[in-house]
């Protein structure tokens, strides 16, 4: 038989027992702190990576808009200038001004001035001009002037008009250089071309456009043709 425990030997022995319990109760405990703490910081983890995606795809947006920007303002939205171009140029019933036997000038002569005209649009959107004003010059006056109707040069496109101008013979007549250079069988004569209008580019982008050109050329009488055409364009956006 074992031999009989005093009361301090068991007393002992509780301590012992309870010291284990709270030490194994303390150390669950603070495992639990651990444990939440590091859920804690794997969801501050968890936000901080979606703020770093979200900022990268705000980033990432913005960078592609800038973009389609840029190619848009250097293809949709530029405004290009339009150009106008004099293709030819004839009188009619010049040579019937006087006859190579006379030297009366013949006042009762019908004399028009036919001109092809085109107008290049390169923007991306339509050109559209008012009244179109040409006059024609003789020795710095004005012999003749038109008014072409209101037009559309549409995208890309190039717009060609023919223009009339009927010359006023009484205002020819009265030019003292006339005889000698119809007697030379050559003419030399001047246009002036305006036209008003504006560039509509989505109702976002819009432009008033002027296009001036002033021609200098020489009339043949005998194929009342124009030859060396020689013009001076100005475009104003």
């Amino acid at each position: 038989m074992s031999p009989p425990q005093s009361p301090n030997s068991s007393m002992a022995s509780t301590n012992d027992q309870y010291r284990f319990l709270t030490q194994g109760s303390h150390r669950i405990y603070m495992n639990n702190d651990d444990i939440n703490i590091t859920m804690e910081l794997h969801k501050k983890k968890q936000r901080r990576r979606r703020c770093i995606k979200c900022c990268g795809c705000c980033t990432a947006t913005m960078l592609v808009l800038v973009v389609i920007m840029l190619v848009l303002g250097f293809t949709l939205f530029r405004v290009h200038k339009p150009s106008i171009r004099m293709n030819s140029i004839k009188i009619d019933g010049l040579s019937y001004l006087m006859t190579s036997s006379s030297t009366t000038l013949q006042p009762k002569v019908n004399l028009t001035v036919s001109a092809d005209v085109s107008v290049k649009n390169r923007n991306s959107a339509s050109f559209k001009f008012n009244e179109a004003t040409t006059s024609l010059f003789y020795d710095d006056v004005v012999i003749g002037e038109a008014l072409t109707p209101p037009g559309t040069a549409k995208a890309r496109r190039t717009l060609r008009m023919n223009v009339t101008v009927e010359i006023m013979v009484e205002k020819m007549l009265g030019i003292p250089r006339l005889v000698n250079d119809l007697r030379s069988g050559e003419l030399l004569v001047s246009t002036y071309t305006r036209i008003n209008g504006r560039i509509n580019i989505l109702n976002i982008i819009k432009k008033n456009t002027e296009i001036k050109m002033n021609c200098i050329m020489m009339v043949d009488l005998r194929s009342q043709d124009a030859r060396g055409i020689d013009c001076k364009k100005k475009v104003s956006l």
